[in-house]
């Protein structure tokens, strides 16, 4: 007999060897809200069809936990890829990126006709069709080399690649009736579990519509985001250009000795952008609005304030004299920092900010005056002024880098004409295959993760514990402002990843098995195992990347 710890219920109870967790759940008769999708099992994400051999301990999870809603998430990908090859046999359909919290999707027909009305209808139909029948999904693992025979012979060359590249010697895959595919992490037991999603028109795809992490039983609400789709369209262009839609396409090329290829145009695209920004900066100054005050925001780790000085270098090859700071510089007294519910100072939050002394400021340096811009010393808690001061003489434009700077209470008495707004963010543009999307904060936390790490500021298991708190603050003070940018950043890197893996491997292996951030750190690990490493040596001093791997010139 086994003894299984329930976190849920703070109970044992003993269970004959390779019952599966959802036998387990009938007789812990959990009371929950919402119905149970996943499970983490000696903190490790798996799911409900696992079959425990071993005492061990399990915490059951509904859709307001991320593990959760990613395992119900890739469920519903596969539920639209059967429903859609169904309904249109041999067509392809990828599941590109997440936009007005759904995910964006393109459906391609063997006739190559456009997507109509009439045909997201039928595959609709289809879709809720299979949830009524509640058809199982099933695991099964082979070697290798046979999952990716099987995935070339129905067309998938995009998931052998995939494979072939990943160094393992067996893979599983999922069958949904006769349909079988690929996803990098666990599905829910069976169709019928899938009852809150939308699909509707989007562009010239569909949007396909996820639960709300809040309310589960109701669908996301859409956000309007033009600006963000634009952006992704531009990125996913260039990559299929370049035939690097996904992560076998670009682990092929470095295996094939592109890899410094790759990182010099990965740069250059950067680099060009930048230079796009500080010519319509220029432009803007010269005009009969002059523009002099740049504001600069992004989510954590998105890279702003080396984007702030690659920008400033561009302005003054321009011909423009950039001054900046940021808002950072104008946090309260950490005694006055409003706090969360817990207790805990919430840095995010935008009255952190003092805005009316910001924005004070501002008004003052664009009407010509010389301003003392404050220092907040991180180690006294205490905003300081050291003698350091700034005036916009003829010729100088002011940046102001920072999570709030897009918000417009910052900068609300300042004339719009006057402003220039950036968001900057890491969209990343590659999928690791044609249905597996890869998480834009995933880029992010790793990125983080790294750069505490070697600063010596925080564990990997700190930064993770950290995270679910600064997701929540940038969806509440961040995003909702993120499309009144005048222009958008990608800073993702196209190699990324492969160069983080270094980096990352042994700091994520540090994390203790007993440690709650060990579920996520596990998850990441398995994740950027995908990717062919490639040594950081070739990246420049001045590349964003370095603000995260070290080494860098700024």
């Amino acid at each position: 007999m086994l003894e299984i710890y329930c976190k849920n219920t703070g109970t044992k109870e003993k269970f004959e060897e390779g019952i599966s967790l959802l036998k387990m759940l009938e007789k812990f008769n959990l009371k929950t809200p919402y119905r149970i999708i996943s499970a983490k099992v000696n903190n490790v994400s798996q799911g409900l069809k696992f079959r425990a051999f071993n005492n061990l301990s399990v915490e059951f999870l509904d859709l307001r936990d991320s593990s959760a809603m990613r395992v119900y998430r890739r469920s519903l990908d596969f539920l639209l890829c059967k429903a859609a090859q169904d309904v249109f046999p041999n067509c392809k359909v990828y599941i590109e990126h997440p936009i007005s919290n759904g995910y964006f999707c393109n459906i391609r027909k063997r006739d190559r006709k456009k997507l109509t009305v009439e045909d997201i209808d039928r595959i609709r139909e289809r879709m809720l069709r299979i949830v009524e029948e509640d058809i199982p999904f099933h695991r099964i693992e082979v070697p290798v080399g046979e999952a990716c025979a099987m995935f070339r012979k129905l067309g998938h060359n995009d998931k052998a690649k995939l494979l072939e590249t990943s160094g393992e010697v067996y893979s599983d895959y999922y069958k949904l009736g006769d349909t079988a595919d690929y996803y990098y992490g666990r599905l829910v037991p069976s169709s019928g579990y899938l009852s809150i999603w939308g699909l509707e028109p989007f562009h010239e795809g569909v949007l396909l519509r996820v639960p709300d992490r809040s309310n589960p039983r109701e669908l996301a609400p859409y956000v309007d985001q033009p600006k963000t789709f634009a952006m992704f369209t531009e990125n996913l262009k260039w990559n299929t250009a370049m035939h690097l839609s996904n992560v076998g396409d670009v682990n092929l090329a470095c295996r094939n000795g592109r890899a410094s290829e790759l990182i010099r145009v990965s740069e250059a695209l950067q680099e060009k952008k930048i230079v796009q920004i500080a010519e319509e900066i220029e432009k803007r100054y010269r005009s009969r609005n002059k523009v002099r005050l740049v504001l600069i925001t992004g989510p954590s780790s998105s890279g702003k304030s080396t984007f702030c000085r690659r920008l400033s270098t561009q302005l003054m090859a321009c011909g423009l004299r950039p001054v900046s700071f940021s808002t950072d510089d104008y946090f309260v007294n950490r005694v006055e920092t409003p706090k969360l519910p817990d207790g805990s100072y919430d840095f995010d939050n935008f009255d952190t900010i003092d805005h009316d002394a910001l924005q004070r400021d501002i008004l003052r340096l664009m009407n010509g005056e010389e301003v003392e811009i404050p220092h907040f010393n991180f180690v006294t808690g205490i905003r300081e002024y050291n003698g350091r001061t700034l005036k916009l003489d003829t010729g100088k434009v002011l940046l102001v880098e920072g999570i709030h700077a897009l918000n417009p209470k910052l900068s609300n008495m300042i004339a719009e004409e006057k402003k220039f707004r950036i968001f900057i963010s890491t969209l990343t543009g590659n999928s690791l295959d044609d249905h597996n999307v890869i998480p834009t904060s995933d880029n992010r936390l790793l990125r983080r993760i790294i750069r505490d790490y070697n600063a010596g500021a925080f564990t990997a298991q700190q930064t993770i514990k950290q995270w679910p708190n600064v997701r929540a603050s940038e969806e509440k003070w961040i995003y909702p402002y993120q499309e009144n940018a005048d222009v958008m950043f990608n800073s993702a890197y196209l190699i990324e990843f492969a160069v983080l893996r270094n980096h990352a491997e042994p700091i994520l292996a540090s994390v203790p098995k007993n440690d709650p951030g060990y579920a996520e750190a596990h998850r990441l690990l398995k994740f950027i195992h995908y990717f062919t490493p490639v040594p950081d040596k070739e990246i420049p001093p001045t590349s964003l990347l370095r603000a995260f791997i070290g080494g860098g010139s700024f």
